[in-house]
């Protein structure tokens, strides 16, 4: 049998998704949990690593087992054991063909971003952070330029070991709620720290020390070192993947917002 998760997170609490030598991933944790409740070894894959630091609304993943448990073992059994950071939202058995990385067709992130002068206190650790006054409407025709499918080098990370730097971007919004910034992109995937380098180029424009043009520039250059700084991860939140509706799964919420703009 073959059951679907989904996970949500807050992810100051561990080293990224991926397990680590120190068992303090998000994946060291689940699978531990689910070991248990199973009665032997779990194995999952999901929809989307993130890093260290990288929030996640709605990550998806899936796991294998000839074990029989009611469905609410894997959601309110599995929640027992885990850390309060990480907690099971649902579960649902899904076709042998069905998996959770290579059925999506697109995956969502949203960054958060506090722009006033006084750091956030409550949100700490939730949401990036900048006191200089922003353009968001600058950011914005900046951000359309993404648009399509394009080299991503100039935002993509060293470290990034995917086979192509080519994506199509299908979403690039950002709209200001009072002191918050949210910044919401949709594309087929993404490169590791693509986010978090598309804000902190972003910010360049917002801050007027670049043109609006210059997006499109770094696109055409695909050099990372003319790009901007990498913004923290405090703000980043995976949404979730996109699945076609045959396959049943739920679809992320974007409530958590709620009374963050106040």
């Amino acid at each position: 049998m073959k059951i679907a998760l989904g996970i949500e997170y807050f992810g100051g609490a561990f080293c990224g998704w991926q397990t680590q030598p120190n068992r303090k991933a998000v994946q060291d944790v689940l699978e531990a949990a689910l070991s248990n409740i199973a009665g032997e070894k779990i194995s999952t894959m999901c929809a989307g690593r993130t890093d260290a630091g990288v929030h996640a609304c709605q990550q998806v993943v899936h796991f294998e087992t000839e074990v029989k448990r009611p469905l609410m073992a894997w959601v309110r059994g599995v929640n027992t054991l885990l850390p309060d950071a990480v907690a099971v939202r649902w579960a649902q058995p899904v076709a042998d063909e069905f998996h959770a990385r290579f059925s999506a067709y697109g995956r969502r992130y949203r960054y958060l971003l506090i722009n006033r002068a006084q750091r956030p206190g409550l949100w700490r650790g939730r949401c990036g952070w900048l006191h200089h006054p922003l353009d968001v409407e600058a950011m914005q025709a900046a951000a359309a330029t993404l648009l399509g499918t394009h080299d991503f080098s100039a935002f993509r990370s060293a470290e990034c070991q995917a086979k192509s730097p080519i994506k199509q971007m299908r979403q690039a919004e950002i709209r200001r709620q009072g002191n918050l910034i949210i910044f919401d992109f949709e594309a087929d995937a993404f490169l590791q720290h693509m986010v978090r380098n598309l804000v902190g180029s972003l910010i360049f424009v917002g801050r007027k020390t670049r043109p609006v043009e210059w997006l499109a520039e770094l696109l055409e250059q695909k050099d990372r070192k003319l790009a901007g700084l990498t913004f923290p991860p405090d703000g980043l939140y995976f949404l979730g993947p996109l699945y076609e509706k045959h396959w049943g799964l739920p679809q992320a919420e974007d409530d958590f917002l709620e009374g963050l703009s106040r």
